[in-house]
């Protein structure tokens, strides 16, 4: 693996403004969203507004990958998603959900999930993890890659190409009638295959109006997560595998998840909804 140092916390920006004609969702300003209680079950026009609000994530991750080199911070990535969907008449979910401060997630080498966008600059060897999620005509749109900076070793180079596989075999996995859970057997079951860890605590979730619906999507074997899959139901898959332990660290800043001991970790993720055969992805661009 990589001989990289250790991650440190950066320096954050100012709060990035959003244009006032933009709709907010309704958390922002708030310490947490309302519990949502509508169905996971979607009517087609809110099916529809979600492709549009997954596309524009979709593309505002692209762009701020465009960007993804040796010598750029992380700030400027989240300036760059930012921007994209504020200019697409987007308001950026993550800006003010729960009191996080940016407009995406960055995540490096071994941070598992939610690191926050800072002034910490990308080395080349880094493996970079994006999550933008879009929020626009009232529901929202998810989606995640891991991209690679500059020369990668071959170790993190196979892990960020077999997390993207995880999430395609998830994917192809997702048939009305089958229990929630055999996305995460797939999941799991391939992980293992190269000695993998498998993030447990950090879930899929459901996602519509709601930017966390209730529902949850587990990405190992449970025998708990026994919800039935029904065409209509929206909802996201988002593997997160580890070159070693599935247990964490949080750092103090109560955002930023880090891998136990500290090797590398990958992720990727859509948003699905479920159709009559299978799944089709909305976090498309």
């Amino acid at each position: 693996m990589s001989g990289q140092s250790l991650l440190v916390p950066g320096e954050l920006s100012p709060i990035r403004s959003v244009p006032g004609s933009i709709r907010r969702p309704e958390y922002v300003g708030k310490p947490a969203p309302t519990p949502y209680t509508g169905p996971e079950v979607q009517d087609s026009d809110t099916i529809e507004r979600m492709r549009v609000a997954g596309r524009i994530a979709a593309q505002a991750m692209e762009e701020a990958a465009k960007h993804i080199a040796p010598g750029v911070t992380t700030d400027e990535l989240d300036r760059v998603a930012h921007e994209y969907m504020c200019d697409h008449g987007a308001y950026p979910s993550t800006l003010g959900y729960r009191g996080f401060p940016k407009s995406l997630c960055a995540s490096v080498n071994e941070v598992i999930c939610h690191g926050i966008p800072d002034s910490t600059v990308l080395r080349d060897g880094d493996i970079v993890n994006l999550d933008v999620t879009a929020y626009i005509d009232g529901v929202h749109g998810d989606n995640n890659a891991t991209y690679l900076c500059g020369d990668v070793d071959e170790e993190s180079r196979l892990l960020v190409e077999r997390t993207r596989e995880s999430l395609n075999r998830a994917i192809k996995a997702v048939k009305p009638g089958r229990q929630i859970n055999v996305i995460g057997r797939v999941i799991e079951s391939y992980a293992k295959r190269f000695g993998y860890g498998v993030v447990r605590d950090f879930t899929g979730h459901g996602i519509n109006t709601s930017f966390h619906s209730g529902l949850i999507v587990p990405h190992y074997d449970s025998p708990h997560h026994t919800t039935v899959i029904q065409p209509g139901m929206t909802f996201t898959i988002e593997p997160m595998l580890t070159l070693g332990t599935h247990e964490y660290d949080m750092w103090d800043d109560g955002w930023t998840v880090v891998t136990k001991d500290r090797k590398r970790t990958a992720q990727f993720e859509h948003t699905l909804v479920v159709t009559e055969t299978g799944a089709d992805v909305l976090t498309l661009p």
